[in-house]
């Protein structure tokens, strides 16, 4: 079965900050989690290098949009690879192959005649590269998003018949009712639909940096079409030379190594068969409209299927305020992973914020997490269970029966965390593990082994309790690895544990008698004057 997932592609107006990184682990936890299910995945990411908030933030620095694209687009890749994300594809918005498929399929749809020539008059705000009508502005003319004063602008463009797309896009809504989730986006985006949808620009008039429209190219298309159009057009070239088109800055991993499918050797360049549609996209609630709406509505316009579900997740929130370029109030990922690792950041953003809400994050709540969490409760108990193994095993995991007090606790463990993340619940995929990594704990506590291992008579006691721990760290840890690929990844390794699917993750299914290896701190203490340039 194949399973497409998707992140907005990022703005090179500026480089990338946390709220960047924060919806591409969320897709990276997604593919990992499918393809520990046997699932054929294509995970793509990439930038949205045209239209005019890229052209005057050049102008602001000096350079060119193109020079500023190539450069802003590096730090998006260098993100990519320092969070240890699995893309299969990275793409911009300015290759070659995209600006071909975006003319294809723009053409197909001026020949359907759903494009007509006419004049833009209203409020437009350049920094969400956005046409907002009289209900989308604050306090009479304020983008509700940045904050800033818009000016009406009177502009001739070509426009979209969204308003022809009424009432298939009803239909839609009330055909799927998991088409968009979580379910308070859904109301809202049908709200919207249902409250009139009107047509849209598809074309600039005043704006050179971007995909000429194929039938006048005096105009260029607009930027959110383009952007729009980047999930559909990557499919059709991502394939070829092992997935290292884009700039010569793509790489395909193996699934052995924990990256995405192997697509080398295949001599298959057009995957838009194998995966067409996308079977889950993630954004930002700031773009539900594109994505809820003008997107779907452009792809039926098309005549070509429509997404299997649209996720909007919400804001990270410094001081209540969201994590905005524009607003100056960022966090820069690459300095937390510095200080603390990557398989932490993955951690603190999905405990910390419930996945689709808005939640705020922090230097404070950040350190508590690693140390209460990481370090004490998943590291310690990795720690003293291996302790316990070398020292009273001689490092040999016993061979014996698991205890039923702790198979209760794995019992359905991993089917209500594939239910989980079927709905694209990421964090109560992770509480659910991580509330077993407590009962662990508890385990520890309450049988206090180190107190049989005094008795020569409990030595089979000791046994069991000890293999159920073992056992019972295998499984969190096949389960966590989605989320921490390099802590889980490594316990694994020295619990000799070769398989890493889901199939694994049967509690009591491994047999004893194998030799454990030394493993090193999971998450070691972190000195307190480096903690300040974390969050």
């Amino acid at each position: 079965m194949a399973y497409y997932v998707t992140t907005p592609i990022y703005y090179v107006n500026a480089e990338p900050h946390l709220g960047h990184a924060y919806t591409t682990i969320a897709a990276d936890i997604l593919a990992r989690h499918m393809r520990q299910r046997g699932e054929e995945v294509f995970f793509l990411t990439g930038t949205d290098e045209h239209g005019e908030p890229v052209a005057q933030a050049a102008e602001r620095l000096g350079t060119t949009p193109s020079e500023l694209a190539d450069r802003n687009s590096v730090r998006f890749r260098d993100l990519v690879a320092r969070l240890g994300v699995t893309n299969d594809f990275f793409i911009r918005t300015t290759d070659d192959d995209h600006a071909r498929g975006v003319s294809e399929i723009l053409q197909r749809i001026y020949d359907g005649g759903h494009v007509y020539s006419g004049t833009y008059e209203g409020w437009y705000c350049p920094r969400c590269a956005d046409f907002k009508t009289d209900n989308e502005v604050e306090d009479g003319d304020r983008c509700p998003v940045h904050k800033i004063e818009l000016e009406r602008e009177k502009e001739d463009n070509y426009f979209f018949r969204l308003s022809a797309f009424q009432e298939p896009l009803e239909r839609l809504y009330a055909e799927r009712p998991d088409f968009v989730l979580p379910r308070n986006r859904f109301n809202e985006a049908l709200s919207f639909i249902k409250g009139g949808v009107n047509d849209v620009s598809l074309s600039r008039a005043s704006l050179s940096w971007g995909v000429p429209i194929p039938w006048d190219p005096r105009h260029v298309v607009y930027v959110w079409f383009d952007a729009l159009l980047n999930y559909y057009t990557a499919l059709s070239y991502a394939g070829e030379q092992n997935a290292g088109l884009s700039r010569e800055q793509n790489t395909t991993r193996s699934p052995a190594a924990g990256g995405g499918m192997e697509l080398s050797g295949t001599g298959e360049r057009d995957l838009t068969e194998r995966f067409w549609p996308p079977t889950v996209q993630l954004i930002g609630k700031d773009i539900l409209k594109f994505h809820a709406v003008i997107w779907p509505a452009l792809l039926m316009a098309a005549d070509l299927p429509t997404p299997g579900r649209i996720f909007s997740h919400g804001y990270l929130l410094i001081d209540e305020q969201k994590m905005s370029k524009s607003l100056g109030n960022v966090i820069d990922p690459f300095q937390v992973i510095e200080t603390h690792g990557t398989d932490a950041l993955r951690h603190y953003l999905f405990r910390q914020v419930g996945f689709g809400q808005d939640g705020s994050v922090s230097t404070a709540t950040f350190a508590t997490r690693y140390t209460t969490e990481l370090a004490n409760e998943y590291g310690n108990l990795a720690a003293r269970t291996l302790a316990m193994i070398h020292r009273y095993r001689d490092g040999v995991i016993p061979q014996a029966a698991a205890p039923a007090a702790l198979a209760s606790a794995f019992e359905g463990l991993a089917e209500r965390v594939c239910g989980h993340f079927d709905r694209v619940e990421v964090s109560a995929a992770l509480d659910e593990i991580w509330s077993t990594v407590r009962r662990l704990n508890q385990y520890v506590q309450d049988q206090a082994p180190w107190q049989l291992a005094k008795d020569p008579g409990a030595a089979a006691s000791l046994d069991s309790i000890l293999y159920g721990l073992v056992e019972g760290l295998r499984v969190v840890a096949t389960l966590l690895l989605p989320f921490l690929p390099d802590a889980s990844g490594r316990l694994l390794s020295a619990l000799g544990q070769v398989d890493d699917s889901l199939a694994a993750a049967v509690y009591g299914s491994m047999a004893g008698g194998a030799q454990i290896e030394p493993l090193a701190p999971l998450f070691p203490k972190v000195e307190a004057e480096a903690e300040p340039a974390a969050i």
